[in-house]
């Protein structure tokens, strides 16, 4: 007998879960894309499903899901509300006290929520490639439907606390390794369901009901301490998963469920939340959403240098060919060893497989003559920070390239549209700023000229998301939004350094306020070169704005530009120790405070952070009233992407909200008064 029904408020057209009864077996089929989120319909779903697979007195149920995965977590809109009925933990409880056995059959990613789901299931099937995973702390929450609790009794307490804290997936075969599955397949997952079936296990103890084997875990907090950077989220959630050792799992759950409903409510949860939200809407562009990207095959990276290698690394990762050009065989054959590099490094790590190594290696090539791009469909250039010889490059792709396809330029700071100018076919041109290393970091500032075509810019959005980047469009002028944003945050740095902070304050500072490092171990890191050359133009071309510092400029002098020259010295000393403090750095900046007759004033660190922070969003809200960025949010995933802005700050613009626009109008009249002069102020301050 076979009867099937759908979700009642729904109907049959809309509906969400599925019922199938055949031969007393029931197949309950979520359907909810893209990532089938456990929405409120979904939950009511399940709770009809569960009445007519026990009214029909089945012998198991089986949940799967449509589309390209299991759930993948709840539906994170319903979080800035109170929570709809039913519950997650009721469905999960209910389910787990069906008088139906039910088989979880997954493929996909199984998280958050997906894997509550799971874990109250009697048992758990799963797609050799499927991946398991509790990211909930990467949205500064925990678990909230008993996540915390059952994994415990199902893969031990470890384990369990250290996937709740880290949030990072496993795969199916480490899951199975821990006792999480009971049968990992390939192929069809019907097929490995009925032969599961055939016949039907003898049904286990609940989750819920199985006994928890303490743990030392003092190795893994302090593991989790320094990782989590300042984020509450995860030390919470390794200390709630520990409850299960001591705490009955109704009462280790309710302390879970309150935990999750308050950590919603919190500045982090709401800045991690609001980063999600903005990081999908900044990718895909409201304009360029009707239109249909160009195909990508064939990328040509022109400059094998650091970038240039990280470029063509992430385009062959994404499956793209690639040819990478250097003006000479020599040239070409240390670029290559560069891509090779990170190849083998991504192989040995065990990131890629050997056949995925092999097919990189396969679809790249590097050569020294520009015909080798004629067929591709995008050029990028990644040579040196010099107008004409980029403009140089634009011209011989142009001679060579098809006029429908991309050229880029890498420009950190240049104007695309005064690279491009005089090129054939101009619409076709444009900008596509990655950060270091490319093959990582996941910003690319896209650029567009005064005449690039809106087909054009949604090929690039395409091609960038494809690379698994975050695209943000920006405008142009001198820096884009984020190297803009990180002139104004040195400047100010090197006024209180001028005016009697020291350096190395500073940097400890801000990473006290939760940066990887502060901005003289950044420049020391880049090298000081960089910014240098940067500095040298601006002022050549009459744009530095006001005031002006110039130790680094001395330092530069001097062949202290960073850890990688060959003095091995910058602010700090890196001869023997990485990172060392230098006297002679110390001195030389209170020479030149004497030769200035600077004020020497004590700057705690509090001050100093606030009056960095206060120069960053008044540089961020200029940003923003010249139309440069589009939103606050794009300025936040900017700085968060590609400078290590904390993440569960929110980024500049959600943390000047949060610590009150009063207190940095009173931070910027400081900077103002400490360097008259030297800022236009925005509108936010000005008002």
């Amino acid at each position: 007998m076979t009867t099937r029904s759908a979700t009642p408020e729904t109907g049959p057209e809309t509906r969400v879960v599925d019922v199938v009864i055949e031969n007393g077996h029931a197949l309950v089929t979520i359907d909810n894309p893209p990532v089938n989120a456990l929405s409120v319909s979904v939950r009511r779903g399940l709770m009809d499903a569960l009445e007519q697979v026990n009214a029909a007195n089945c012998i198991s149920a089986a949940i799967v899901c449509a589309g390209r995965t299991f759930v993948a977590g709840g539906d994170i809109s319903e979080f800035s509300g109170p929570p709809p009925l039913p519950h997650l933990p009721d469905v999960l409880d209910a389910i787990e006290a069906s008088q139906t056995p039910f088989i979880a059959v997954m493929h996909g990613t199984v998280l958050g929520g997906g894997l509550e789901l799971a874990l109250a299931c009697a048992w758990r099937i799963a797609d050799a490639k499927t991946g398991f995973g509790l990211p909930e702390v990467n949205l500064g929450l925990i678990p909230g439907a008993g996540a915390t609790q059952r994994l415990p009794r199902v893969i031990g307490l470890e384990r369990a606390a250290r996937m709740a804290a880290n949030g990072k997936p496993v795969s199916a075969r480490t899951f199975e390794e821990f006792g999480g599955l009971d049968h990992v397949f390939s192929g069809d997952p019907m097929s490995a369901l009925a032969a599961f079936r055939d016949p039907l296990p003898a049904r286990p103890v609940n989750t819920s009901e199985r006994p928890v084997t303490d743990a030392d875990l003092t190795a893994l907090k302090a593991e989790i301490t320094k990782s989590a950077k300042g984020s509450d989220a995860p030390m919470i959630a390794l200390e709630t998963t520990a409850l299960a050792a001591t705490l009955p799992f109704a009462e280790g759950s309710r302390i879970e469920r309150r935990t999750h409903l308050d950590l919603r409510d919190s500045a982090q949860s709401r800045a991690l939340r609001r980063l999600f939200f903005a990081s999908r809407s900044v990718t895909r562009p409201a304009r360029l959403k009707a239109l249909e990207p160009a195909p990508i095959n064939h990328v040509a990276i022109v400059g094998g240098g650091l970038m240039g290698a990280g470029i063509a690394a992430a385009s062959l990762a994404a499956g793209h060919r690639v040819t990478l050009l250097e003006r000479d065989s020599q040239s070409a054959e240390a670029g290559a060893a560069r891509v090779e590099a990170i190849i083998a490094g991504d192989l040995a790590s065990g990131r890629i497989s050997d056949d995925k190594a092999q097919a990189r290696r396969a679809a790249f090539s590097a050569g020294a003559d520009y015909a080798a791009a004629s067929d591709a469909d995008i050029a990028i250039e990644a040579v040196f920070e010099d107008p004409e010889v980029k403009r140089a490059v634009f011209s011989q792709l142009a001679e060579v390239m098809s006029e429908t396809a991309l050229i880029a330029t890498n420009t950190s700071y240049l104007d695309p549209n005064m690279i491009s100018e005089g090129m054939p076919g101009p619409g076709r041109f444009l900008g596509l700023h990655f950060f270091s290393p490319a093959n990582i970091m996941k910003l690319v500032e896209v650029v567009g000229t005064s005449v690039t075509t809106d087909q054009t810019m949604a090929t690039a959005f395409a091609f960038a998301r494809g690379l698994a980047k975050i695209p943000v469009e920006t405008g142009v002028c001198d820096g884009f939004i984020g190297n803009r944003i990180l002139s104004a945050y040195r400047r100010q740095a090197d006024y209180m350094v001028a005016d009697g902070a020291s350096p190395y304050d500073v940097d400890a500072a801000m990473r006290g306020l939760g940066m990887p490092m502060g901005p003289y171990e950044l420049q020391d890191l880049t090298g000081l070169q960089i910014s240098w050359a940067n500095r040298k133009r601006q002022l050549a071309a009459g744009t530095w704005p006001g005031r002006y510092v110039d130790i680094a400029d001395t330092l530069c002098e001097m062949g202290r530009q960073g850890r990688g020259s060959p003095a091995k010295k910058g602010w700090y000393n890196h001869t023997e120790v990485a990172g060392a403090r230098d006297p002679e750095v110390e001195a030389l900046v209170a020479d030149w405070r004497d030769e200035h007759g600077s004020a020497r004033q004590a700057f705690t660190a509090d001050e100093i952070v606030i009056r960095i922070m206060a120069a960053i969003v008044n540089e961020a809200n200029l940003i923003l009233e010249e139309g440069i960025a589009t939103s606050d949010t794009a300025i936040d995933i900017v700085w968060t992407e590609g400078y290590g802005f904390p993440k569960h700050l929110g980024g500049p613009m959600f943390w000047a909200e949060e610590t009150g626009m009063e207190r940095m109008r009173a931070a910027f009249a400081a900077i103002e008064a400490q360097s008259p002069g030297s800022w236009k102020a925005a509108g936010v301050f000005r008002d």
